[in-house]
């Protein structure tokens, strides 16, 4: 009897979490986007947030907050309430990488947000304006040295992934250029196309379309191989061997957040990027999705934490 009693109690004690997992979402749910609108964050969050509308049958406001490279949206983030309505959709280095960047940062990326899943990923593009006089990653790397730091390069914010993965290129290319951070990818393209930067490292998400149209100049992507949507763009990896960078984009909640909101918010996303339709319209971007579960996605989260350390201090990426 003892035994049945203490197994009653912990049911009855179970209830009320298995039961908001049922009910849940009974309002809109907000994903915070910390970067410009037109980015690839943005465009991640919007093709999820349809989905998750239809199957939830609760509108997905998504809540653009850029600014400090992402920080603005961490930190709303990590201090929203952790009862399921309020998510944030990080790019990777905001994860990664700023807690090593920022010797200052109002909200810790490792004690704040609890993982959801990483949605999807794709690879970077060596982006530049069809004025510069380059056709290929090896004529940009010559025209870097020849100019002597008088090159420069737009990125999405100091400490984005856009602006790591610029630094990784020019870490591995052995060169320097001069660094001019916007609030997101979508401006310094915007800045791009009209000739006042001279190269960006996008994700191709946000290029892919704007190379296509001729708009841009692509000279590598950072996937190993070439992506079938740029097949006449060669990968970076062609000029510097074995030289790979992918961008990702990842669902978070704030720390504290019900154990089965998280698992419901998990399987309906993967549900999602089950569907042909969703696939289809991230690949046409050159994105893939990913949806791995909240155990693994936090354990690639440290461990990419590890690989960006050495980057930062070879480029001396501190920030005060």
């Amino acid at each position: 009897m003892r035994l049945l009693r203490l197994i009653a109690l912990s049911f009855a004690a179970c209830m009320p979490a298995l039961l908001h997992a049922q009910t849940y979402p009974t309002k809109p749910v907000r994903i915070i986007v910390p970067f410009a609108a037109g980015g690839t964050t943005d465009i991640v969050t919007r093709l999820l947030g349809q989905k998750l509308t239809e199957m939830w049958g609760q509108q997905i406001v998504v809540d653009v907050r850029a600014g400090a490279s992402g920080n603005i949206g961490g930190e709303l983030a990590a201090k929203a309430p952790p009862d399921g309505y309020t998510m944030i959709m990080v790019s990777g280095s905001m994860v990664t990488a700023n807690q090593y960047m920022y010797r200052k940062l109002a909200w810790n990326p490792e004690k704040d947000l609890v993982a959801i899943t990483n949605v999807a990923s794709g690879p970077q593009i060596v982006a530049i304006h069809p004025s510069v006089p380059a056709r290929g990653v090896k004529d940009l790397i010559a025209i870097a040295k020849a100019r002597r730091g008088a090159v420069t390069y737009g990125s999405a914010g100091v400490g984005t992934q856009v602006h790591l993965a610029a630094e990784n290129f020019l870490y591995s290319a052995g060169i320097n250029a001069t660094h001019v951070p916007y609030k997101g990818e979508a401006p310094a393209i915007v800045d791009l196309m009209a000739g006042q930067i001279d190269f960006v490292l996008p994700n191709l998400a946000a290029a892919v379309g704007f190379v296509q149209q001729g708009k841009l100049r692509g000279l590598g992507v950072t996937s190993p191989k070439r992506v079938h949507q740029l097949p006449d763009v060669p990968a970076v990896a062609e000029t510097l061997p074995g030289f790979e960078n992918l961008g990702w984009f990842g669902l978070m909640a704030p720390t504290g957040t019900p154990a089965t909101i998280i698992e419901k918010a998990y399987r309906d996303t993967t549900n999602a990027l089950a569907g042909a339709d969703l696939r289809k319209r991230l690949d046409d971007i050159g994105m893939a999705p990913v949806g791995n579960a909240p155990p693994d996605f936090t354990k690639a989260i440290r461990e990419e934490s590890n690989r960006w350390v050495k980057v930062i201090r070879a480029r001396k990426l501190e920030i005060n």
